[in-house]
This record gives C-alpha cells, structure tokens and sequence, in this order.
C-alpha cells in the first residue's frame, strides 16, 4: 500500500499512533499536512490509517459505530468490524489498513479479516511502514527516548527513505494508565 506512513508505539505509560503528512496521487505530492490519526470514541482510542482516504473515512466511522455497540471493548469492536470488512460486498473493496489504540491494546486492522495485535507493542503501515517499524525497533530500548520521541524519531528515518512520506508527523498519545495525554 502506498502513500503514507502510520507508525504506532507502546512504551512505558504511553500509547502513540503517529503518521504523515503526505496525500501523493501518482507521482505528485497533492498534500503535505494531511491529518490520518484521531482519536475515536471518548477521547480514549487513538487511530491510524494507510489507503484511500474516502475508504479510511468509512472505516473510522464503523469502528465509532462498533465501538458504541461494545463499549471498552476495543478487540471485540475491532473483530465484528473485521468481520463486517471481510464480509460485506461494499467494505470488502475498501483498500485501506488501521492501526488502533486504547489503553490496553494495540491492533492492526485489515480488509483480510486480520485483527493483530503485535508482542512488541510496535505496528508499522503503508509505504513508509516497515522503514519506521524498523527504525521504532532500534530505538525502542534507549530509556531516554519516551514512546512520543521513539515515534517522531523512526517517522523522520522513514521520511528519509520512502517517497510518499513525508516529516509533517502528527502523533497523538494516550496514557496506558487509563488517562489521556
């Protein structure tokens, strides 16, 4: 999947989802400061999308409609969303990829039905992603780098190698402890 970079990092007390600023059609950057992260619900889930952005759209807004049918149920929203997504005739042509967060869970969503939740605590998406994932790797144990500078840091690396990344990062955090940064 093209187009942009979604980074998501677990560390300590703190859950961020990172991702870029670039919307490229083709070969020609059309957007620098796209916003593909939010935050869903009450405040207390954090989301990342790769892919169309008329399809990401659609998708956030299933997951908040799931997510008000299983509240403080992240993994049992995300799984009947999956489903739905695998499933429907509509949904299933959504090219499209998420990353999730709440306070407990972080997941990796896919039109494939695939509801992942990584050991590590690090999921990296679209173009960009395994360059940041990489990088979030390296970085992960340096005890002076909190879970926002490991994400801001890797994003910079995979803005430095992938060409449909860019370095306007937008990050939004959660505490792990149950309240919000």
């Amino acid at each position: 999947m093209h187009a942009t970079t979604i980074l998501s990092v677990r560390k300590n007390d703190t859950a961020v989802i990172a991702g870029d600023g670039q919307v490229s059609f083709g070969e020609t950057v059309i957007k620098a400061n796209a916003r593909k992260v939010r935050r869903l619900g009450d405040g207390t889930i954090v989301a990342g999308f790769a892919g169309a952005t008329a399809d990401a759209f659609t998708l956030f807004e299933r997951l908040e409609a799931k997510l008000e049918q299983y509240p403080s149920q992240l993994m049992r929203a995300c799984v009947e969303l999956a489903k739905d997504w695998r499933t429907d005739r509509y949904l299933r042509r959504l090219e499209a990829m998420m990353a999730v967060s709440d306070a407990k869970t972080s997941l990796m969503l896919s039109g494939n039905g695939d509801v992942l939740e990584p050991d590590d605590g690090l999921i990296g998406l679209g173009s960009g992603g395994a360059y940041a994932l990489a990088a979030a790797r390296a970085l992960i144990d340096i005890d002076d780098l909190d879970a926002e500078k490991v994400a801001r840091k890797a994003m910079s690396i995979a803005a430095n190698i992938c060409i449909y990344t860019n370095e306007n990062v937008i990050v939004e955090a959660i505490k792990t402890s149950g309240h919000q940064s």
